[in-house]
């Protein structure tokens, strides 16, 4: 699980162009939105498609993202339970 955290906080850094931060700056239990990360709808969309893209998962209802994308960790736990890549 440490490996698959560590691998999406580079993705994420890498997909949405976080050029000043290294995966270690990410608290993998800090909210990716708001106080945490500071994400908003546009980078959502960034991890939908790097979700689909990387891990073969497509989000049936948008609203699931809301859940998913509340820290890397939850993120990484859904990944591990739903990915077909």
């Amino acid at each position: 699980m440490d490996e698959l955290i560590y691998k999406l906080k580079q993705e994420i850094i890498e997909a949405l162009n976080l050029e000043d931060m290294t995966p270690e700056d990410i608290d993998e239990n800090a909210s990716l939105f708001g106080e945490g990360l500071g994400l908003d709808s546009i980078d959502a969309l960034e991890l939908i498609v790097l979700m689909e893209k990387n891990y073969g998962i497509k989000l049936q209802d948008p609203n699931q993202g809301k859940e998913i994308f509340k820290s890397v960790k939850v993120m990484a736990e859904f990944i591990q339970k739903n990915r077909t890549k």
